[in-house]
């Protein structure tokens, strides 16, 4: 297979990395892996014949395209800082492709900072998990300019099975926020079903089967459902980033205001996880606070 450019990764967790190896599969040369866990990044370089460069700007200067999967908003800022150390320094006709769900404000900052300096930047929010992120078959959402778009589609579709562009810088990011609102709404009222389902001494195998047969049907009912009634949960999306992408999504209300209670409800319960100690639980977790008997149980 021909190589097809050359890509750096910037946030080599879960979902960074199994994209860097995804690309590499494919036909990338996987130039500089960056991480604020300098150990992880060597770990990743190491495996895939990179670099692990100390400097942001030296991972700018290793590859055509620089990809970030940064945790929030904050780091955002501190990759794409406007001094020091940055991603931006020399970057003039390069392209970055941000996959983080941070607010849509953030990521039109950053077109904005890397248009400055000759710059493209793209948005390309993932609606999945760390599976589809390795197999490749990701959902995308993309934002920002379409010619910036056009320039990363190749690379896009080699991530995923479906890539949708969206809009301007921003939107795909709005969007993304609502899918994480509405999954994590359904995921809290999931824990709700079986844990009462649990205290009336009903046979949750037997409940599951039949809320999948029904209008208690849904998407988490499929990931989730036994993983709450096993207590098995895995991380592969975390409570702690659901309380964050819930967070964002009711900004984006209070902005237009608009009441969104249940979404705020919904979080208070992800809220609730991390202030026990179980933010690194995956959102499945969530059960433990309303199955009797488990250790958030009221």
């Amino acid at each position: 297979m021909g190589e097809l450019g050359s890509v750096a990764v910037v946030g080599v967790g879960r979902m960074g990395a199994n994209i860097a190896r995804r690309l590499r599969d494919v036909g990338y040369r996987v130039t500089a892996a960056f991480d604020s866990r300098r150990a992880v990044a060597e770990s990743l370089a190491e495996e895939l014949g990179a670099s692990s460069p100390g400097r942001l700007a030296e991972v700018t200067a290793a590859a055509d395209t620089i990809l970030t999967v940064v945790s929030d908003d904050a780091a955002m800022h501190a990759v794409f800082a406007e001094s020091g150390d940055s991603l931006l320094e020399g970057s003039r006709g390069k392209l970055f492709v941000n996959c983080a769900t941070i607010s849509p404000r953030v990521h039109v900052e950053v077109e904005r900072l890397a248009e400055s300096r000759g710059a493209s930047s793209l948005e390309a929010c993932m609606a999945s998990s760390i599976p589809q992120a390795r197999e490749g078959t990701l959902y995308l959402m993309a934002g920002g300019r379409r010619e910036a778009f056009d320039r990363a589609r190749p690379m896009l579709e080699r991530m995923s099975s479906a890539v949708r562009y969206i809009g301007p810088a921003g939107t795909a990011a709005q969007v993304k926020a609502l899918v994480n609102m509405v999954m994590n709404s359904n995921t809290a009222a999931l824990a709700e079903g079986l844990g009462l389902g649990a205290a009336l001494g009903l046979d949750l195998t037997t409940l599951r089967e039949i809320f999948a047969q029904t209008g208690a049907n849904s998407r988490v009912l499929e990931t989730d459902g036994a993983d709450m009634q096993a207590r098995e949960h895995e991380v592969y999306f975390s409570a702690a980033h659901a309380t964050k992408d819930s967070g964002i999504a009711l900004e984006l209300a209070n902005e237009q205001r608009l009441d969104v209670p249940v979404a705020a409800a919904a979080k208070a319960q992800y809220d609730r996880m991390v202030a026990l100690g179980l933010g690194e639980l995956d959102k499945s977790g969530v059960a433990e606070l309303t199955f009797p008997g488990r250790q958030g149980a009221r």
